[in-house]
């Protein structure tokens, strides 16, 4: 039986990290004009025991990307999987080992070619050591970040790691809330409420969010995302906000590293 440690990690890249390739074919020109047009069904796989597998899959309509937690089941066929032996296996994959490879389930290989562009370039953006002068690349991978932060707190809860869901069940209805100044489409919120969690993708708009970790640029937010920078000193500086109930910014930035360092 795999470890928490492995269900967790598996967890994070299933249902925090791999559904960010929506995001990055939606987002980057050049590959989202490489789906214009596609019609295609993806799988990433993990086996978790000898008749049970973990699963994330992607349907493309016209170039337009969804994304569902679990098994593909449709009608079609999938065009190209990526299946893994064991979620040991793909947790060192993801993490950079080209020795733990998964077995290819190819229909179409155009189309496969397609969906590894994108795995290589979410592969190249995760991976960035220190925050690019570009402002569109920052704005682009602080929305990753962000997603995957929400996204990976959410589902540990889910699968009642220790500490995050004891803090979850103890929670009024509370939202937590990312976000960098003047750029409303880099946002992401965790909404919270007795040991229930929900990760959501841009501004929370309900209410006013009870905790708001806001940078001024997505620059500075990559310096604490990337950990090269000073939280106290940036905080001093105003370049790091907590906005609503700044006592909770150690508990949520204790929380941002046990994904970070699951998913290292």
């Amino acid at each position: 039986m795999a470890s928490d440690v492995t269900r967790y990690t598996n967890k994070v890249f299933m249902a925090g990290a791999l559904p960010l390739l929506k995001t990055i074919a939606t987002d980057v020109p050049e590959i989202a004009k490489k789906f214009e047009g596609v019609n295609a069904v993806y799988q990433v796989s993990a086996m978790a025991n000898a008749q049970d597998k973990e699963a994330v899959h992607f349907i493309v309509e016209n170039g337009v990307w969804s994304c569902k937690l679990g098994e593909y089941f449709g009608q079609n066929k999938i065009d190209a999987e990526l299946e893994f032996s064991s979620m040991e296996k793909m947790n060192e994959f993801m993490k950079g080992k080209m020795t733990s490879l998964p077995k290819m389930h190819i229909k179409s290989f155009p189309k496969f070619i397609k969906f590894m562009t994108v795995m290589l370039k979410m592969s190249s953006l995760l991976n960035i050591p220190e925050p690019p002068e570009d402002e569109e690349l920052c704005l682009l991978l602080c929305k990753l970040y962000f997603y995957l932060l929400s996204s990976g707190i959410s589902q540990l809860n889910k699968m009642e790691h220790p500490e995050i869901h004891s803090w979850a069940l103890k929670s009024p209805d509370r939202v937590y809330q990312w976000a960098i100044e003047n750029h409303p489409e880099c946002t992401a919120y965790l909404r919270v409420k007795a040991g229930k969690s929900r990760a959501g993708r841009g501004e929370y708009k309900r209410s006013k969010p009870f905790f708001c970790m806001k940078f001024d640029t997505a620059q500075h937010a990559l310096m604490i995302l990337l950990g090269t920078g000073d939280m106290l000193q940036m905080t001093k500086d105003k370049q790091l906000i907590m906005e609503g109930a700044p006592e909770f910014g150690a508990m949520i930035g204790d929380f941002m590293m046990t994904v970070g360092d699951l998913a290292k």
